[in-house]
């Protein structure tokens, strides 16, 4: 393996309820692919991806859960370890904004890092109809302290800089990542610098 250079390996979950449009995030990031008849996920998708923030590599394992009730029993070891988490509702659908509460509820109860960083993710922005505003996002987001982004797997818009903005914060937090890392010492950090990201600045709030 040629990864002498990274970092850390990251576990990250991507929730969410179904049709949300999990996968096509993952897709997009991963493949830079957008399939509009994606299939429902399941049980759990994943996919591996290198990504550099602010200098440093890290490899992220990412997990796209079933968003279904029937998959539910099977998601306490998909948290296990999880140093990041993107929390996805489709801006169009108002359902699932409302069952963001239930997801974060899952969230607390199962996450083995009381650290674990949250980015909350408004998908489908490309669509005509909107049922929920950004500023409602942004509300949810302060209130449960978590990271803010609108993005559309779709066009591209925002999603790079929600996984880049999300590692950031993950690197930042070496409580998070350093013990389950093995001979990575003195890596220096540079605070607030643009992670690369076409128009983050844009798109991403960190709250």
């Amino acid at each position: 393996m040629e990864d002498d250079d990274c970092l850390t390996t990251l576990k990250i979950l991507i929730i969410g309820e179904s049709g949300v449009g999990k996968s096509s995030l993952l897709l997009r990031f991963t493949d830079d692919t957008f399939d509009p008849e994606q299939a429902a996920t399941i049980g759990v998708d994943f996919k591996v991806k290198s990504l550099t923030v602010d200098g440093n590599k890290a490899k992220l394992a990412i997990w796209d859960t079933a968003g279904q009730e029937r998959f539910r029993t099977l998601t306490p070891s998909y948290y296990r370890g999880a140093q990041g988490v993107i929390l996805v509702y489709d801006v169009s659908n108002s359902q699932t904004f409302q069952k963001l509460d239930q997801w974060l509820n899952e969230l607390d109860t199962y996450s083995t890092k009381s650290d674990i960083v949250k980015m909350l993710v408004g998908n489908k922005i490309d669509k005509d109809k909107r049922e929920i505003s950004r500023d409602q996002g942004l509300r949810f987001a302060r209130k449960h302290s978590t990271l803010f982004i609108e993005c559309s797997a779709k066009t591209r818009d925002g999603v790079q800089c929600a996984f880049e903005e999300l590692v950031e914060k993950i690197i930042q937090t070496p409580g998070l990542w350093e013990s389950d890392s093995k001979g990575n010492r003195g890596v220096s950090m540079t605070g607030g610098g643009q992670s690369g990201g076409e128009g983050c600045s844009g798109y991403c709030s960190v709250l």
